[in-house]
């Protein structure tokens, strides 16, 4: 099993430094440390398990260091900055394993680009030897990349000519719709397998600053100090400690604090349990503070993030989530109201921020979503995201005939109205409701209201609304439809509905990198006997089949 918790005591690959209002993580990868035996990770090249103390450094650095305004990333290895993914590392790895892997490192750095945008928290790569590949795109995530000129500090994006795939970690959308790289530089610099040096580097937008060798740290210092300076971070704020997740794996049941999951192998569905808070808000900023990890918003979001990870990488063949929950939707939305307050509070901003990209996760996992609105449901605000996520959602019409459990009602909050976007920008709800305008705001002229079913299925927040008699066989052959369809239609099919309206880099990323790369990882000329990816380092040449499909 892969495990997505670590913590800087056990990084193998990593050094995370502080330094007043500024951090320096250093790349120095163990080359016998890699996730899977078989591979070493030489010149700083990068497997899951080095991604995924990365993904932990950035979350730390949010939530425990306040003070903290810059972010250096760097190499602990001469003349290397960082030579991507392992190859040999994604030669040996089946699809599933490629593609999981592509997919968190384009979170990953995601979630670096989101820190700089929205906490305050922004990076500057320092390149002082080869970045290749993916060593290239960890820099493209930052905010600033200062390259030493010396001759022989380059950068590259090899993999079309040495490996017939392409970059995996949003290299390509980057280069034009992040750095603006005019797109006929960009194709002379994606098909040069050593990489574009120096002053052209510079004058083609692919860097932002050229230093000698003498002064590398001194300019990385020095513009490190001026981007913490520009930061509206607290300097003298306390962070919160993200103290270890309490998760119980006992046969097909998975339990977290504020979830629980169970199994169905038969079926191929994890049943999702969510519950609310079982105790109103902290009444102040204070309160929440002290709460830290407690805080039950950003305790779901650990919760629920871990669990996403955890089922997509060690459950594949489970391809259905069903989504319930249960508890107050009161007290959720007391919850929202309280954030929705306080977002001028730097911990405040940083729950909502882990709140968004968790339901980023969850929009792109490539898993049919399911929701299941029943009495002593909680679907209020932030859990009812859950069932705006979901790719058709169930709502009981009244109750249950032997329950005393009151109807099934969900509630909109603000936070359902733009903090918890998806990716195209958009909210779930929005997207949803593309090209209505009116419907939007009447869903809106609702909030605070506990809808019945009746009331919540013309505002399009369920899909379906059967009754007592029709509920079980409903929920039932929607389950088995789903297990009866082919998993590649239902990810190219889910993957395609559910980004409606925008296009943005985001959404190019997942959207059309994701697609081309998930083919491409198919195609013998890249994993074929003969293809690229499996005689890389061999010294043999790969044999292509020449034909363009």
């Amino acid at each position: 099993m892969i495990d997505f918790a670590t913590h800087p005591d056990r990084y193998r690959h990593w050094t995370l430094q502080i330094d007043g209002a500024v951090a320096t993580l250093i790349l120095d990868v163990d080359e016998a440390g890699g996730l899977q035996p078989g591979y070493a990770l030489k010149l700083n090249s990068y497997d899951l398990g080095v991604d995924i103390e990365l993904y932990d450094a950035i979350q730390r650095l949010r939530f425990e260091h306040p003070e903290v305004g810059a972010v250096l990333v760097t190499s602990g290895q001469d003349r290397v900055f960082c030579a991507g993914a392992n190859i040999a590392m994604l030669g040996s790895s089946s699809h599933a394993e490629k593609v999981n892997f592509c997919k968190f490192t384009n979170e990953t750095r995601l979630g670096m680009e989101d820190a700089s945008a929205h906490s305050g928290q922004r990076y500057i790569a320092v390149i002082g030897g080869t970045a290749a590949g993916g060593g290239y795109e960890l820099a493209l995530a930052t905010d600033h990349i200062i390259l030493v000129d010396d001759g022989a500090s380059a950068i590259s994006l090899p993999e079309v000519p040495m490996l017939a795939v392409l970059p995996g970690t949003g290299g390509l959308t980057r280069v034009v719709d992040k750095r603006h790289v005019r797109r006929d530089r960009a194709d002379f610099f994606c098909t040069v397998t050593e990489g574009i040096r120096g002053r052209r580097a510079l004058d083609w937008d692919l860097v932002d600053e050229l230093a000698s060798r003498s002064a590398m740290q001194e300019t990385a210092q020095k513009r490190a100090a001026e981007f913490a300076t520009a930061s509206a971070r607290p300097a003298a704020g306390t962070g919160i400690g993200l103290t270890p997740l309490v998760r119980d794996i006992s046969g097909d049941d998975i339990r977290y604090g504020t979830l629980a999951i169970t199994l169905d192998g038969s079926d191929g569905v994890a049943g999702f349990t969510v519950r609310g808070p079982a105790t109103p808000p902290p009444h102040d900023i204070a309160g929440i503070h002290r709460a830290g990890a407690g805080f039950w918003p950003l305790a779901l979001a650990r919760d629920l993030d871990d669990a996403i990870l955890h089922l997509r990488t060690n459950e594949p063949e489970i391809g259905t989530w069903v989504f319930r929950t249960e508890g107050h939707g009161a007290l959720v939305a007391a919850y929202d109201d309280l954030l929705l307050e306080n977002q001028d509070d730097w911990l405040v901003r940083e729950i909502t921020l882990y709140l968004k990209r968790t339901f980023k996760r969850l929009d792109v996992s490539s898993r049919s979503l399911l929701a299941l609105v029943e009495p002593g449901s909680c679907f209020a605000g932030t859990l009812l995201e859950l069932a705006l996520a979901a790719d058709r959602g169930y709502m009981l019409d009244g109750a249950f005939e032997e329950s005393n459990l009151p109807p099934a009602v969900v509630q909109l909050t603000g936070m359902n109205f733009g903090p918890l976007p998806m990716g195209n920008g958009l909210s779930r709800l929005e997207t949803r409701l593309l090209g209505d305008a009116g419907a939007v705001v009447a869903a809106h002229s609702t909030i605070g209201m506990a809808l019945e079913a009746a009331e919540a299925e013309p505002l399009g927040l369920v899909t379906f609304i059967p009754d007592d008699i029709d509920w079980e066989d409903e929920v039932r052959l929607a389950i088995e439809e789903r297990r009866s369809f082919s998993p590649d239609s239902l990810t190219g099919m889910e993957a395609s509905l559910r980004f409606a309206g925008p296009e943005t880099m985001e959404t190019k990323i997942f959207g059309r990198l994701s697609a081309w790369q998930n083919w491409i990882f198919q195609r013998p000329n890249a994993v074929g006997a003969d293809g690229a990816l499996k005689l890389f380092g061999t010294g043999r040449q790969a044999t292509y089949d020449r034909k363009r499909v």
